[in-house]
């Protein structure tokens, strides 16, 4: 009987020529916007001058849909990408988000929380529409949370203004470990996500001569030069 089943129904899809189901296509992912920046949305860009959400180091973007803040982060990394909201500049006592691509090729989006120096994962993740993906050795994904929750330690309420914490490393076995360098950049300010700005942050090979006291050796050095030695 089962012989005949699977004879009739070979026939019936040769003869109606129509195939069996299958799984619906997995939408790409779309590319982040580097033209919205400033305008539509905030954005963060640290690393090489000029550089955009595909180059830099880091990048992160936020704009708010209705009662949530949409966030894209990407980072040049195999592990993971995450932004942290703290009350200050430290690492301690912050609310993180973080894309974290494990041993299956996923980019899963986790919630974490700074307990001092290290990050104890919740199991109360706000995120939600989550996508993410790992091409050309970086991970980029985006995601939404509310902007108003309740009031709970480990999630912060985004209408107020936090300084940003930004962070990248590698993972092992979909597990963060630390941060790829000793002192990831932080916001300079307090950031609101009601107002969209585009700041550039270069990233160390890039800002050895920008700081004040190198400007301030330069001259020194070339005052010398030109003056001569007695």
């Amino acid at each position: 009987v089962l012989v005949l089943i699977f004879y009739l129904v070979m026939v019936y899809s040769d003869y109606t020529g129509y195939p069996f189901p299958t799984a619906p296509p997995v939408d790409p992912f779309a590319k982040i916007r580097v033209d919205d920046c400033g305008k539509t949305k905030g954005c963060f860009r640290y690393g090489k001058p000029g550089c955009n959400a595909e180059t830099c180091d880091y990048f992160l973007s936020y704009r708010r849909i209705g009662a949530d803040v949409e966030f894209e982060l990407s980072a040049d990394t195999d592990g993971w990408v995450a932004v942290g909201f703290s009350s200050d500049k430290k690492m301690g006592g912050d609310d993180v988000m973080a894309c974290v691509h494990d041993d299956n090729g996923r980019v899963r989006i986790q919630h974490f929380y700074n307990v001092g120096q290290w990050a104890k994962e919740i199991q109360r993740n706000p995120a939600r529409d989550e996508e993410g993906v790992f091409e050309n050795n970086r991970v980029t994904c985006r995601f939404k949370r509310p902007v108003y929750v309740p009031r709970e330690e480990t999630i912060v309420d985004l209408h107020l203004s936090w300084y940003y914490l930004f962070a990248w490393g590698p993972a092992i076995q979909g597990s963060i470990t630390r941060h790829d360098i000793d002192s990831p950049p932080v916001s300079e300010r307090v950031v609101s996500i009601y107002k969209y700005e585009d700041i550039f942050m270069p990233s160390a090979a890039y800002q050895t001569f920008s700081s004040p006291f190198c400007l301030l050796l330069i001259v020194a050095l070339t005052f010398y030069l030109l003056m001569g030695t007695p």
